[in-house]
């Protein structure tokens, strides 16, 4: 039997294209097309990213977001906005009657939130306060002994991390309280 008609009864019983190209004469091959950056879910603070990849042929066209990116000797780059939360980036690479390559990433931007003042509030005051911020909370009594037989509601002292400070969503401050700061 000779090689190609050999090779080609070995791939017919197993299922394979293992001979070679298998598309039809004159077709294309598919675009390839690969994301060097950014990783998938990777997390940033920024408002944007710059997308950057190969693909080829060198010669195909790369949209972003449905907007064309800008190709270059097979490699490609994007300026994308994001918004807070997670973000999926689609990119599609097409380059004529070749098969298109599609994928797509997940970007994830997170914005700090600023720990509200909340020295002297009432325990609840406080913890609505901070919920609405987007934070969670757990309350510390910092008084002592004697502050539990004072007059009064406890009130917030301290909170760590401080007012001010930046923290990611979601984060836990702690509400130092007492009824005398």
């Amino acid at each position: 039997m000779r090689p190609a008609l050999l090779c080609a009864a070995v791939a017919g019983a197993l299922m394979l294209a293992a001979c070679g190209d298998d598309s039809p004469p004159g077709a294309r091959p598919p675009v390839r097309l690969a994301i060097a950056a950014p990783a998938d879910r990777d997390v940033t603070r920024e408002p944007q990213v710059e997308l950057r990849g190969t693909v080829s042929p060198a010669s195909a066209t790369v949209t972003v977001r449905g907007r064309r990116a800008d190709v270059s000797g097979g490699s490609f780059r994007a300026t994308v906005s994001l918004e807070p939360g997670t973000n999926v980036i689609d990119v599609m690479a097409s380059a004529g009657s070749a098969r298109p390559a599609l994928t797509a990433i997940r970007v994830r931007r997170e914005v700090p939130v600023t720990v509200p003042d909340v020295g002297g509030l009432a325990i609840r005051d406080a913890r609505d306060r901070l919920r609405a911020a987007g934070l969670e909370s757990v309350v510390e009594e910092d008084g002592g002994l004697f502050d539990r037989l004072l007059p009064g509601e406890p009130g917030v002292c301290e909170t760590d991390p401080a007012a001010g400070d930046e923290v990611d969503p979601g984060t836990t401050i702690t509400l130092r309280v007492a009824r005398r700061c």
